[in-house]
């Protein structure tokens, strides 16, 4: 392959990551738009997330993994406690520590959340896209995982 080549392939990568990158934020915004978890802070959030992919945590596991001071953690927790959101149990392995993970409260919001942001990407399958550019979506998606697996 010629030098000049390579460079416009190069450039045309370059071009590319770029506006994926800028496409996967857009997405991002307009999928957290449909299904706003009020007025959760976005640390706020992540703890919920992360309680709910990983299962219940200690406000330190929490604090290391967020990569936040205990004391931080600790400020995030109450107002998420305060919410109805996650509640605290003792460790049965050690009484001095609470277990916190999420209320059915929490559960059902996220599963509502879940379900308007699939609800706003289906019908926005549905009524902008023709049947050819969707299967040409699903192709992509193909590539997309492709770049994504490890």
């Amino acid at each position: 392959m010629s030098k000049r080549k390579a460079e416009l392939d190069a450039a045309r990568a370059s071009a590319l990551a770029a506006e994926l990158h800028t496409l996967s934020k857009k997405l991002t915004r307009r999928l957290r738009e449909q299904a706003s978890a009020g007025d959760l802070t976005p640390s706020q959030t992540s703890v919920l997330g992360r309680l709910h992919r990983e299962g219940p945590a200690t406000v330190t596991a929490l604090a290391r993994v967020e990569g936040v001071r205990s004391q931080s953690m600790g400020a995030t927790i109450a107002v998420l406690e305060a919410a109805g959101l996650v509640e605290g149990s003792p460790d049965p392995e050690d009484g001095r520590r609470t277990i916190l993970s999420l209320t059915s409260a929490c559960r059902e919001l996220i599963k509502n959340g879940r379900a308007a942001r699939h609800d706003w990407l289906f019908r926005n399958l549905q009524t902008k896209l023709t049947p050819q550019e969707q299967e040409q979506l699903a192709a992509a998606t193909g590539l997309l995982n492709r770049l994504l697996d490890p």
